[in-house]
């Protein structure tokens, strides 16, 4: 097995030699078969997910990194959790100044879980929010980090993402797109106050990240411009992001978003967030985009991280279009690329084309003189 782990790190300090990193998150893909009670296919049988990475001799982006980070609140708060029915759990938060509940509701076909109830669905219940992530700070896990260095040893370096930014944290996390934008229009000075309180949360962590040993931070948004008009993202999310960006450059970080919606209408902002990359542009025929069109708004400046539309795994599609995909890719934005699955592979993907891809990869790397 090569050593990934350092490959990664050479990457992000442009020591690489103008090879690039060929990292597939293929996570979705195991899980949903192994819900499933599914065999895994051919050589795959019986491997857990480092094993499969291993026979692919690929490397993973490992956000399980993120458990390293330990979340730490007060005595004032207590959490409760019950569950109401064979896929419905209520949980529920008890703080001085009033308590929150929300109810997450599971399925049969995988892990997942959404929010049937969500935990705020009104200005009392945001300023009740508010006083919870202010009675909250960040300790580091070195115990739960080794844990996961032994689990997946040099298959790739650690990674972590932040907690979603202001507006897609109330999106999300909180009450649902509907009821947040309500919230914005209604009561926007209580919105921009949990905002500032959110921030002050985000930057006691931010503390915490950059005096940890891992390099490369991702901001777990989510984004898409369908939900994110200029006026908000100018307005909150901008703003933010160059914050976040200033404050983790000072702890010489790499740092990453995570875009996986529509981008056509957010491209124009790459360059002015402070993002050293952008991960999980989703380019057509799965996203809105085409590369040339990513390549154009990140320029020499911002690094792509991921770029393979995850539809062309399937059998629908001809490997072919997905190898004419990868070469475009690699073409316009090596080496300030990280290749990847915008953003993974699908329970019905093909896992060969993953292999596949990773020998293209290798042929690259050794032309590279």
């Amino acid at each position: 097995m090569r050593d990934f782990y350092q490959f990664q790190e050479d990457v992000l300090d442009q020591k690489a030699g103008g090879r690039i990193l060929w990292q597939p998150r293929i996570g979705c893909w195991y899980d949903d078969k192994i819900y499933a009670g599914e065999e895994l296919p051919g050589v795959f049988k019986g491997m857990d997910l480092p094993q499969v990475y291993r026979e692919l001799d690929c490397s993973n982006r490992i956000y399980e990194y993120n458990g390293s980070f330990r979340l730490v609140e007060d005595e004032t708060i207590k959490r409760t959790k019950t569950r109401i029915s064979q896929y419905e759990t209520e949980e529920t938060i008890e703080t001085p100044v009033g308590t929150l509940s929300c109810i997450m509701m599971g399925n049969s076909s995988n892990g997942g879980v959404y929010p049937k109830k969500w935990w705020v669905s009104s200005e009392e219940e945001l300023e009740i929010m508010s006083y919870v992530l202010d009675h909250q700070s960040w300790e580091w896990d070195e115990d739960y980090y080794q844990s996961v260095q032994k689990k997946w040893g040099r298959i790739g370096a650690p990674v972590m993402f932040m907690p979603r930014v202001n507006i897609q944290y109330l999106y999300i996390d909180l009450m649902g797109v509907e009821e947040a934008i309500f919230a914005l229009t209604d009561y926007p000075e209580t919105v921009e106050s949990f905002f500032e309180v959110l921030e002050r949360n985000q930057e006691r962590l931010i503390r915490v990240i950059n005096e940890s040993p891992i390099k490369m931070i991702n901001f777990g948004d989510n984004l898409h411009c369908g939900l994110l008009p200029d006026r908000y993202f100018e307005k909150y999310v901008l703003p933010a992001y160059q914050k976040r960006c200033r404050l983790l450059h000072e702890g010489n970080k790499f740092v990453t978003s995570h875009w996986d919606g529509d981008t056509k209408f957010l491209l124009k902002y790459a360059k002015a967030t402070g993002l050293d990359g952008i991960e999980a542009i989703t380019p057509k025929p799965q996203g809105d985009v085409t590369l040339k069109e990513v390549k154009e708004a990140l320029g020499d400046q911002v690094w792509l991280v991921d770029g393979i539309a995850a539809t062309l795994f399937n059998e629908e599609y001809p490997e072919a279009a997905l190898m004419a995909q990868v070469k475009e890719c690699i073409d316009l934005f090596a080496p300030r690329l990280i290749l990847g699955i915008s953003d993974e592979l699908s329970s019905t993907g093909d896992i060969e084309r993953v292999r596949a891809i990773g020998k293209l990869v290798d042929e690259y790397n050794d032309s590279i003189k």
